[in-house]
């Protein structure tokens, strides 16, 4: 029998130090999305199932916790995923004809983790850029990855560029069913060529010497060359190298630090890009640590097709990989019932310090803050000194 007070696998409580940690870093980077022009959005962390799993959603139905509503009787789920709901909010809610920069932080749950140590309760951020189709867009919201990453304490940063108009273009000559488009996808993000060679039996010749040159097309610029040449000719994947192109050359501009390359082979979530995709990796973690990409048709399952480009990441796992930050400052004060001391002790705190009042039989334990000062009697008033 299992003791009541254990959590369910891949589901922690978040304890002081690291919770400090993520409320400071969602501050940070809320504040700077909005530097940015973004206005912050709240979805609910519960909807009716049929909303959640609609269009771009449906991807996500295995990954969602589903309960009936006690009031209704209708099947409701725990979102897996902001973005579906987000777009709901641009599309019915907001309903604006110009350009929608939106912005969010708040968990989600998945019913399966994404890999072996990761939570099931990601406290996901995540920005969305509506009603610009153009490049300016993507790069926009790329850029402020990249700066996302930078303000979590992240070194190393490497961003991944590829496009989901080349599979499809690939495949532009070929009939090809849902099951099998999703174990090619499996064989093109794993490079395994003889998984690949045995899903082309039957394709059309072209078809398949398309998607058995996609898993080398893994590198630097030379990578854009090599697929101009090596790829079928067809608009689709014309349109896209020419795209990361651009975004290559003014990313190198803007970051000369950043590391960046392209894997035109990597396939995963292409029933929900429709152009240029990115992900972003950092040194100590062998899996990207945020995701996106251009998804023009999340909205259109909410009757409201428009361009829309955005990424998300996981605070928590930011946290996790960034620098441990310092203590914060903090004014140390002995507990009293003289009025002065308490007045200048709430003076204290509406100038904006952070004062720990010693509770009585307490005087030798350790918290959170690094009192650096302490508050004493000098004289008839109270003043603040060092440590």
């Amino acid at each position: 029998m299992s003791s009541a007070w254990l959590l369910p696998e891949h589901i922690a409580d978040v304890l002081p130090s690291q919770a400090r940690r993520i409320e400071e870093l969602r501050r940070e980077l809320l504040d700077m999305a909005r530097g940015y022009g973004c206005e912050l959005v709240m979805p609910p962390l519960v909807e009716h199932l049929d909303s959640l799993l609609s269009g771009a959603g449906s991807s996500l139905n295995l990954k969602t916790f589903k309960l009936v509503d006690q009031l209704s009787g209708r099947s409701l789920g725990l979102r897996a995923d902001t973005t579906p709901q987000v777009a709901r909010i641009d599309a019915h809610l907001l309903n604006r004809a110009g350009v929608t920069r939106l912005c969010y932080c708040g968990p989600v749950v998945h019913t399966r983790p994404a890999g072996l140590h990761a939570t099931r309760e990601p406290l996901q951020f995540g920005v969305e850029i509506y009603g610009h189709a153009g490049l300016e867009a993507d790069l926009e919201v790329q850029e402020l990855a990249i700066d996302s990453l930078r303000r979590a304490g992240l070194v190393g940063i490497a961003l991944d560029l590829g496009d989901a108009r080349i599979l499809k273009g690939v495949l532009a000559d070929a009939e090809v069913s849902a099951d099998l488009l999703e174990q090619l996808g499996a064989a093109l993000a794993a490079k395994d060529q003889a998984e690949l060679a045995r899903l082309c039996a039957g394709l059309p010749e072209s078809v398949a010497r398309g998607l058995q040159v996609l898993p080398g097309l893994y590198g630097g610029l030379e990578v854009l060359e090599q697929a101009r040449k090596q790829l079928p000719a067809h608009p689709l994947i014309a349109a896209a190298l020419a795209d990361l192109a651009w975004l290559a050359k003014h990313l190198a501009k803007t970051h000369p630090d950043l590391l960046l390359g392209f894997d035109l082979a990597d396939a995963s979530g292409n029933e929900y890009y429709t152009g240029a995709r990115f992900a972003l990796y950092a040194e100590g973690c062998s899996d990207a640590v945020l995701r996106g990409g251009r998804y023009d048709e999340v909205g259109a399952v909410f009757g409201r097709r428009r361009p829309a480009v955005g990424f998300s990441t996981d605070l928590k796992a930011l946290v996790s990989l960034g620098p441990v930050s310092a203590l914060r400052a903090a004014i140390r004060a002995p507990w009293g019932e003289d009025e002065a001391l308490r007045a200048a002790i709430r003076r204290l705190r509406e100038q904006g310090e952070t004062v720990v009042c010693v509770l009585p039989g307490h005087e030798h334990e350790g918290d959170e803050f690094d009192c650096d000062r302490e508050l004493v009697a000098v004289d008839s008033h109270w003043a603040v000194r060092a440590l």
